[in-house]
């Protein structure tokens, strides 16, 4: 972990004061982003990501917790039948992270999430009949929040064959039935709502080849590159660093 300082208001970034000598990328004198959102389809390392940047630079983590829905694994079982509820219980349980996260001084506290709320749209596009999305657009529309953006979004991407392999291996039953055709289709409209983002700045990692469960190297490239993004748009693909 590295020794930070409070963000500016005017910046919304923090400064580094302190080089962790273990690391394998300078931090003195670089701005670490204060609010850090990590998207990206099922697999693909998003919380592994967000609790590493939380480790090495002190932020709280915001997660979105899908262990919690109590729809999840019949969903995963027969998605048509349950789509609309375990879809409203993501949405309520992200609206209340974020409504709490506003209530909450964000000069004091840095964090990093592994969701924005904007993506609750994308899942239900795929999940829902004609008529249940309409009713979910009805729900979504009310419940909107005026949610903070974050200062550095981070988009991982990987192949639907890559996401199975690590579906299998971290060895939860209930995902064991996600097929490779629902994968291919969030990775559409993931790529579809991302082509179009400019509210934040953002990071679009090629995550196919990233191990960021074991080991350091993916995982400081990627900082290393991370911390000298202002804004606008920017590629991160770990072959280029081999």
């Amino acid at each position: 972990m590295v020794r930070v300082s409070k963000m500016t208001a005017a910046s919304g970034e923090h400064a580094v004061h302190q080089e962790a000598p273990s690391t394998g990328f300078t931090l003195r004198g670089r701005a670490v982003p204060s609010y850090i959102a990590i998207e990206g389809p099922i697999g693909v390392g998003k919380t592994t990501l967000a609790r590493r940047i939380a480790e090495t630079f002190a932020h709280d983590l915001l997660l979105e917790e899908a262990e919690l829905n109590p729809f999840l694994s019949r969903f995963y079982q027969n998605r048509q039948q349950t789509a609309l509820a375990t879809q409203l219980f993501f949405l309520f349980q992200r609206v209340q992270k974020i409504t709490e996260l506003k209530q909450r001084d964000m000069f004091d506290q840095n964090r990093v999430a592994d969701f924005v709320l904007e993506k609750d749209p994308l899942f239900a596009k795929v999940n829902l009949d004609a008529d249940e999305y309409a009713l979910y657009q009805k729900v979504f529309e009310k419940m909107r929040v005026d949610a903070p953006l974050p200062d550095l979004v981070i988009y991982l991407q990987a192949n639907p064959d890559r996401l199975m392999e690590r579906i299998e291996k971290r060895g939860i039953d209930a995902e064991r039935l996600i097929d490779r055709t629902y994968l291919e289709q969030l990775n559409e409209v993931y790529s579809e709502f991302f082509l179009y983002y400019d509210s934040a700045p953002l990071l679009i990692v090629n995550a196919n080849d990233i191990d960021l469960t074991r080991g350091d190297r993916d995982y400081e490239q990627l900082i290393d590159y991370m911390l000298d993004i202002k804004k606008g748009r920017h590629y991160f693909n770990p072959t280029f660093f081999s």
